[in-house]
């Protein structure tokens, strides 16, 4: 009798033998051979991280990429820092002006109702406003030197640090069959271990060439990140050294030059909202 359901199993006439038909090559089939599949590639990749980590398997470094790549992830942390403290002072200096206008309103009202100090009280009131203006100028460089570093962390050498990610996962693979692959040529060779053998020569190639590709992509954006972060990180500190100077040196005119360098406009604020900056 002869079993015609498809995608089951076929019963030969006259034997007991029973043969699977091509039809079991579903989708459900193939999702359990990649199950299989990742189970055994995690099954190994988790056997080499131990491995590592007890100073028992050998790990595969290229110490010029590894150097870069731990410099920058100790730069990242350092920019992260001066974000921080950057957004600190923008804070304070938000403060200040808020409290200078406050004292510049204080000044002009005692100005109007003591005649007596009508010029002492109004030279005060004066001077506490345009520190205030300079402080708004000042807080809109401030603002975008923090905008422009937290793109450059956030989300360009973040970008880097995805693919060092996905880097680093191929090494840890390549290394797991690499180490699979010798300790297989250590063993016997025979008949049923040359299969396995060729098999596990055939996946450790395949994660080679996963990882080389992964090496050379990452030393690429490396290279660009580079020359993007100099870029960046040079426009930016010459904003914030020129801004801080002109400010603290009083120069108003020179501050405000240092906006229109930059291309910073200035919104002036609504109410008691701070004001914030621009990009053209």
């Amino acid at each position: 009798m002869t079993f015609n359901c498809p995608g089951t199993m076929k019963a030969q006439p006259n034997s007991g033998a029973v043969v699977l038909s091509d039809d079991l090559k579903n989708p459900a089939m193939e999702k359990l051979d990649l199950v299989r599949k990742w189970s055994i590639n995690t099954y190994k990749c988790t056997r080499q991280i131990l491995s590592e980590k007890l100073g028992r398997g050998s790990k595969t470094v290229d110490l010029e990429l590894e150097g870069q790549i731990e410099l920058l992830r100790e730069n990242k942390r350092k920019y992260q820092n001066v974000i921080k403290l950057a957004q600190a002072l923008a804070n304070q200096l938000s403060q200040i002006m808020q409290t200078q206008r406050q004292l510049g309103d204080a000044f002009a009202d005692l100005s109007l109702k003591s005649p007596e100090l009508h010029e002492e009280f109004g030279y005060n009131a004066d001077t506490q406003k345009l520190l205030s203006k300079n402080g708004e100028t000042l807080l809109a460089a401030i603002n975008f030197f923090i905008s422009s570093v937290d793109t450059l962390v956030d989300k360009t050498i973040e970008d880097t640090m995805i693919n060092i990610k996905q880097y680093e996962a191929a090494r840890i693979e390549y290394d797991a069959y690499r180490t699979d692959l010798e300790e297989l040529n250590l063993g016997l060779r025979d008949g049923s271990t040359m299969p396995k053998i060729e098999q596990s020569q055939q996946q450790f190639q395949i994660h080679r060439e996963k990882f080389e590709r992964m090496r050379n992509d990452v030393s690429v954006k490396l290279k660009f990140l580079e020359e993007n972060k100099v870029k960046v990180l040079h426009n930016q500190l010459i904003l914030f050294h020129n801004a801080i100077a002109a400010y603290y040196a009083g120069n108003q005119q020179q501050l405000e030059q240092t906006l229109k360098q930059f291309h910073i406009k200035l919104k002036m604020p609504g109410g008691e909202s701070p004001s914030w900056l621009e990009e053209q």
